[in-house]
């Protein structure tokens, strides 16, 4: 029985071994390739917008997003508002990734939902699994982290520069390394007075 693309989507999600090399998959890619390629060389924001929205599974109000973003597919992502990718962002969405509302990206954050199955003979066959990643509102996840498969991260936490999230993060801390850890929880003492109305900044 040969499953439509939304059943073949939801079988993926499901944590269920699939084809990676499913040719409807391969096409899919190509064409996210495309849109990629053109949203990295879109000249103003509004272009970058309206690219990206086309691309994106949901995108909420305000997105902006640098070169040179990269995903598999593009359906299986969804953000909420004042989302912001710096450079060389990677998302992997071979299940779902939702991202809150003012979700802050450092350079050369990589989301990966999909991996490879561990048996060689499986793996030249094309086989993968996929689990959902979540990353809740007001996160910020600094320059090159790495989110495997399956994980969540809490509402206002930071992951700190270079860090592989293997596990998953609760919200309002500060978390870091390889494997990711809480490294402590952020509280008002973190509280600078910031106010950029002030004519002070």
């Amino acid at each position: 029985m040969t499953l439509s693309l939304d059943e073949k989507f939801a079988y993926m999600a499901s944590g269920h071994p699939y084809n990676d090399l499913d040719p409807r998959l391969e096409r899919l890619r190509d064409q996210a390739t495309q849109k990629t390629e053109a949203l990295n060389q879109a000249g103003s924001t509004a272009e970058k917008e309206r690219l990206f929205r086309e691309l994106a599974g949901h995108v909420g109000a305000r997105p902006f997003v640098n070169p040179n973003f990269r995903c598999e597919f593009g359906r299986n992502i969804t953000v909420g508002d004042d989302f912001y990718a710096n450079y060389d962002c990677v998302i992997l969405d071979g299940a779902p990734v939702t991202i809150g509302n003012h979700v802050l990206f450092g350079p050369k954050v990589g989301l990966y939902t999909s991996n490879h199955l561990f048996d060689a003979a499986e793996r030249r066959r094309g086989g993968c699994v996929a689990k959902p990643i979540t990353i809740g509102d007001d996160c910020w996840l600094a320059a090159n982290v790495s989110v495997m498969p399956g994980m969540t991260i809490g509402a206002h936490t930071i992951i700190g520069a270079g860090s592989v999230v293997t596990h998953a993060i609760p919200s309002g801390v500060i978390a870091a390394g390889n494997p990711c850890r809480v490294l402590r929880q952020i509280t008002s003492a973190d509280r600078t007075g910031f106010d950029p109305t002030s004519g002070m900044n």
